[in-house]
């Protein structure tokens, strides 16, 4: 997929400007962080597991994880990446990741070398605040999902991954008022939620006969988003949403 100038940053200009303002300046200083767009396949490696790193990526589409591997081949989804987000922009300071990044579904991914983005934090203080941000926002939703796997029930983790997303892909412009794209398998989501497929089957088949969420041909279905909310006991302060200065 061929992506044009304008296309590059807009979601990810989008979900900054949900939560302050950026000056034609500074949107113009995203489009030129950027140098070329690589396309991935479902399972490629994106960032691999110690590699030494000299760009972060921006991700325009599809959706990837990080993810921990097991010794003994179990592995562990710690986040999920949609368009809008860095997927390793704390690489940036960081050199290289102590996990893969990798491709859910079919991804297109902006290259932002890291000697842009370091003139980005020498010359742009805002901007460079705003993409702080970004990564405090990351580590919220990582917080959140320990949340949920120490505490939450199977039925809440998963009901509240789905109100999540669905706020996210709200954010960016990629969602309806009661559906999201859900580019990946029920094996993936067990993965997310550190439960058996056999135990995400069966709180998928809860959760549709109760009327609540449907998962059919690579998208949810929200039936009725206050009744999930409220089963997840979901709150979306740790997402940042409040458009205010920074």
């Amino acid at each position: 997929m061929d992506f044009q100038k304008s296309d590059v940053v807009r979601t990810l200009v989008r979900k900054l400007q949900a939560r302050d303002t950026l000056s034609e300046i500074e949107i113009d200083a995203l489009h030129g962080v950027v140098d070329r767009v690589a396309t991935f396949r479902p399972g490629d490696i994106l960032v691999p597991e110690g590699a030494p790193l000299t760009h972060s990526q921006l991700q325009l589409s599809g959706l990837c994880a990080r993810s921990k591997a097991m010794p003994d081949g179990r592995r562990q989804i710690t986040a999920l990446h949609i368009a809008g987000d860095f997927v390793d922009l704390h690489g940036f300071l960081l050199k290289r990741l102590e996990h893969d990044v990798v491709a859910l579904s079919t991804v297109q991914m902006a290259m932002a070398p890291h000697d842009r983005l370091k003139d980005i934090s020498e010359t742009l203080p805002h901007l460079s605040r705003m993409l702080w941000l970004s990564t405090l926002i990351d580590a919220a939703i990582h917080r959140e999902w320990i949340v949920s796997a120490g505490r939450r029930s199977a039925m809440q983790q998963v009901s509240h991954l789905f109100c999540e997303l669905l706020t996210r892909y709200r954010v960016v412009g990629l969602a309806d008022t009661d559906r999201f794209p859900m580019q990946m398998t029920q094996m993936q989501l067990a993965d997310c939620c550190g439960l058996t497929p056999v135990h995400v089957s069966r709180v998928l088949r809860q959760l549709r006969d109760d009327g609540l969420v449907k998962w059919t041909r690579g998208e949810v279905i929200i039936e009725n988003l206050e009744g999930l909310k409220r089963r997840a006991e979901f709150e979306d302060t740790y997402l940042s949403l409040e458009k205010r200065p920074r």
